[in-house]
């Protein structure tokens, strides 16, 4: 089996020898599925509870909606709505590891110094050109995800051929860049549903190994996504079956993290897969 990469968040040593469960938290009124759930203290704190007890490893807090056609907010309005809940959350939950979800290197580094860990970049650098240089001053992990265009645009001419070699590419370049300013600690995410079109998400699915570079970690991020509900024609709220049966294929093909609404059926999967490879007879 390929040794995958481990991460470092300040003297821990995050190894992939088991796969991590990452829990979504968001702060957003508008996001396609929990939008508005979780905005007041009580919530945030009773969600996030709730996820690390049934599996989340990592909690991922977004202050901004990223479905396809989102409008964007200011830079000021996305510091209001994450910083005090990462101040609580970090105090509440000292041993759990918190990344925050933005493309703004500002609110990158406010959000470190308020006590987040990890950077998750639904840009891969494109939307901030002082994010790697931001990551590189902080010293934290990064998330690099791949998208073509920004959350309003990126549904309107999606990619349509070619897949495993665009994202591949734009890996390799990105990683390039960042290994040169001393980034090290570098997460992999596809970036399902950022700009594909349905059959190029599954294709991404079932290759996740052929853009994986230099044995980085690589993220799923499929939870109750439009790719499960054009299949099954269902809705975000009715996704979860679907969810589990994608984020099993995605373990099965590579994936290091599964980043989910619902922590507790995506530790199930986690187990049952490690169980089925580690078992003789």
């Amino acid at each position: 089996m390929r040794k995958i990469k481990h991460i470092k968040i300040n003297n821990k040593i995050i190894n992939f020898s088991t796969p991590k469960i990452m829990g979504i938290l968001n702060l957003t009124p508008d996001s396609f599925y929990d939008g508005g759930k979780h905005i007041d203290n009580d919530s945030l704190l009773k969600k996030t509870e709730d996820m690390i007890l049934t599996g989340a490893d990592i909690i991922d807090i977004g202050a901004v909606s990223t479905r396809p056609g989102a409008d964007d907010v200011t830079i000021n309005e996305e510091l209001k709505r994450i910083i005090e809940p990462i101040k609580l959350l970090s105090y509440a939950f000292p041993k759990t590891i918190f990344s925050v979800d933005t493309y703004r290197a500002k609110v990158a580094e406010e959000s470190i110094k308020a006590g987040a860990h990890i950077i998750n970049d639904i840009s891969g650098g494109t939307m901030d050109p002082q994010m790697f240089e931001t990551i590189a001053m902080l010293k934290v992990p990064y998330i690099l995800m791949h998208i073509q265009g920004t959350p309003k645009t990126m549904q309107k001419h999606p990619i349509t051929e070619n897949i495993i070699d665009i994202v591949k590419s734009f890996f390799q370049n990105a990683v390039t860049k960042l290994n040169k300013l001393g980034v090290e600690d570098i997460i992999l995410d596809p970036g399902f549903g950022f700009g594909k079109s349905l059959e190029c998400n599954y294709v991404l699915l079932k290759n996740m190994e052929k853009v994986r570079i230099n044995n980085l970690p690589i993220l799923a991020g499929i939870s109750r996504k439009s790719m499960i509900n054009k299949v099954l024609n269902t809705k975000p709220e009715e996704a979860l079956n679907g969810t589990t049966a994608l984020n099993t294929i995605a373990l099965l093909h590579g994936a290091n993290i599964l980043r989910v609404h619902d922590a507790k059926e995506a530790k199930e999967v986690v187990d049952i897969v490690e169980f089925i490879r580690n078992i003789e007879c």
